[in-house]
């Protein structure tokens, strides 16, 4: 593919095309899940990093072994994929915001004083946390079960809340405000470096943090570039019958 294709490409259909690349992006600093909907020479623009540089990356990724990467989400089932989110991505923050919690407040009681921008960072989490706790409530008893449903029927099923578009269009905007408590943890902690004589756990709750951000950008890139998408265009376009009526 040449350069001017590639950056002609959004963000998102780029990772869906390869997941692989997500760490790319991620190397470069570019969102390729809330965001991932502007052309890729867009999003380069948009945080200072050049173009050459993260074409040159991709096409140089593409030459390379491509053993052990990720399922292709965008031909799997959509229950497959559903069932890949809970048991992967909510399973993990279902044990990681608690123990980022519990850490985030001993380290910003212990060494708020010194580091004063410990303490936004620790209420910033504690926001993040609440609201992902009751979006994967509502994903796993509202909209997941409803998608599932609309695949098995191939598209035709009557949903209690008129279509897919307002729930979805709720978690959407919940991904944004994640999406900006990520920018906000990364921008108050200087990307997740601690300070040189920072203790063993201050060290370990920046690498936490860190995780959770890659974590997140996955998640949300599955949900809004993979899942989302897909439902929608099966709910718009349901497959046709696999049986036709008999000749009067």
């Amino acid at each position: 593919m040449q350069k001017n294709e590639l950056l002609k490409k959004t963000v998102a259909e780029l990772v869906v095309e390869r997941p692989e690349r997500s760490r790319i992006f991620e190397r470069f600093g570019i969102d390729y899940c809330c965001g991932g909907k502007r052309p890729l020479n867009d999003a380069c623009r948009a945080t200072g990093a050049s173009p050459d540089a993260v074409v040159d990356a991709l096409i140089e990724s593409s030459q390379t072994d491509q053993s052990g990467i990720e399922t292709d989400w965008s031909t799997a089932s959509m229950g497959d994929l559903i069932d890949h989110i809970v048991t992967k991505h909510h399973a993990y923050l279902r044990t990681e915001l608690p123990r980022l919690s519990q850490m985030g407040e001993k380290v910003a009681r212990v060494h708020g004083e010194r580091f004063t921008w410990l303490r936004e960072c620790h209420r910033t989490f504690e926001g993040l946390r609440a609201e992902l706790e009751q979006h994967m409530m509502k994903e796993e008893r509202v909209l997941f079960p409803m998608i599932k449903e609309l695949e098995n029927a191939n598209g035709e099923v009557s949903l209690h809340c008129g279509n897919l578009n307002a729930p979805i269009s709720v978690m959407e905007h919940e991904h944004d405000n994640a999406g900006q408590a990520l920018s906000t943890l990364r921008r108050l902690t200087s990307a997740f470096v601690p300070p040189e004589d920072a203790c063993n756990t201050f060290r370990a709750w920046l690498h936490g943090l860190a995780e959770l951000e890659s974590d997140l950008h996955q998640h949300i890139h599955k949900e809004n570039n993979v899942l989302f998408p897909r439902a929608q265009a099966l709910e718009a376009n349901p497959s046709p019958a696999t049986t036709s009526a008999e000749p009067a």
